[in-house]
């Protein structure tokens, strides 16, 4: 019944309040998802991003909605007179896998401060609402499991990850104070692993390191034994608890877990993949990199009681669209190392049909 009330309360919201609505890192995988939602629901979207990990293509097909506009901006830098005024901010932007954040750990850090903080004062001077893109990595290498929005978590401050989960921990606290501070309406989704299109082939996150492998025939590389834990949510399953989350007009001043329950080891879900593609690929091992979660799962249960949200879309299901992404992706690239034996365009006969069949 909460999933039904939630539902009408959420389409009454877009009919009757159509909204001036920025999103920054709108042009990244999460943030391109939101715009085109957003955009869908005949709201006036500005997407504030620096490329720095986002893509133009992501949101190109948007600009002719005339409800969509594309600033380049860093948000390390105050907003200055181009962003025009708006209701509502959604605060993407942070590069948000390993080798991205890690490439400059000092900017991300500033992007978590300063870029948190430059959102929350124009957030202010415009009398907006305030969405804050948090993450399960501020849960660390939990000891609790699964993790509820209670537990502090278990995070190294000085480690290789820690300019991004103790960024994002300082994030969570700076939207709180000044919040409550300022007036300021806001809102903390942690978001636990999510994949689908527009996911960077090379942004070492495991959905698309298997994938690009296995499309590629390359070996799979499993970090550790295999037998760590990830929940993966679909990107659209993600976005619907976005708008949920700022849409909500109960006090929900606490962070909020997005994410799906359902626990799989990362040695299946290469299994999976190397099953769904029909590849060749053989799964070598590697060391586990230092700090890196064991297991990761989300309690869900105030996103389904408060928001009246939960995921719908199956593992295979969003792991066959995601899969025909890339390879359309690796196919329009031309990339001179792919094994081109293993992209859908160039199969023959009933492989092909069968291959296509897979992906539908």
């Amino acid at each position: 019944m909460a999933d039904f009330w939630g539902d009408v309360l959420l389409r009454e919201y877009a009919r009757k309040s159509k909204q001036r609505v920025v999103v920054t890192g709108g042009a990244g995988f999460l943030g391109s998802h939101l715009c085109e939602r957003l955009v869908g629901e005949g709201h006036q979207v500005t997407c504030l991003d620096n490329f720095q990990t986002g893509r133009r293509e992501n949101v190109s097909d948007l600009l002719a909605s005339g409800r969509f506009e594309l600033i380049e901006h860093d948000i390390v830098t105050p907003f200055g007179s181009r962003i025009p005024r708006f209701d509502q901010i959604y605060n993407l932007a942070c590069p948000a896998s390993p080798p991205h954040y890690q490439a400059d750990p000092v900017n991300t850090a500033l992007i978590c401060s300063h870029g948190t903080y430059n959102c929350l004062q124009a957030a202010k001077r415009n009398g907006a609402r305030f969405f804050q893109a948090s993450t399960s990595e501020i849960y660390g290498d939990p000891d609790v499991h699964p993790q509820p929005e209670k537990y502090h978590g278990n995070v190294n401050p000085v480690g290789p990850r820690s300019c991004y989960d103790e960024g994002k921990r300082f994030a969570e606290t700076l939207v709180t104070d000044f919040g409550q501070r300022h007036g300021v309406a806001t809102r903390i989704a942690r978001i636990f692993n999510t994949y689908g299109p527009r996911m960077q082939p090379d942004d070492g996150r495991v959905v698309s390191n298997f994938i690009v492998q296995a499309l590629l025939g390359r070996d799979i590389t499993i970090y550790g034994s295999g037998e760590q834990t990830r929940s993966f949510c679909f990107v659209s399953d993600l976005v619907d608890g976005f708008v949920r989350l700022m849409a909500a007009e109960v006090d929900v001043l606490a962070p909020v877990n997005l994410g799906n329950p359902a626990e799989i080891t990362v040695g299946e879900l290469a299994r999976i993949i190397v099953g769904i593609v029909g590849s060749r690929s053989k799964v070598v091992y590697r060391p586990l990199p230092v700090d890196d979660p064991r297991r990761r799962r989300p309690d869900i249960e105030r996103a389904q009681s408060v928001l009246g949200w939960s995921p719908t879309v199956e593992l295979l299901t969003g792991l066959r669209e995601t899969i025909a992404y890339f390879d359309g992706q690796l196919r329009r690239n031309d990339l001179p190392r792919i094994d081109a034996s293993w992209s859908v365009s160039r199969r023959v006969g009933a492989d092909a049909v069968r291959f296509a069949g897979s992906l539908s």
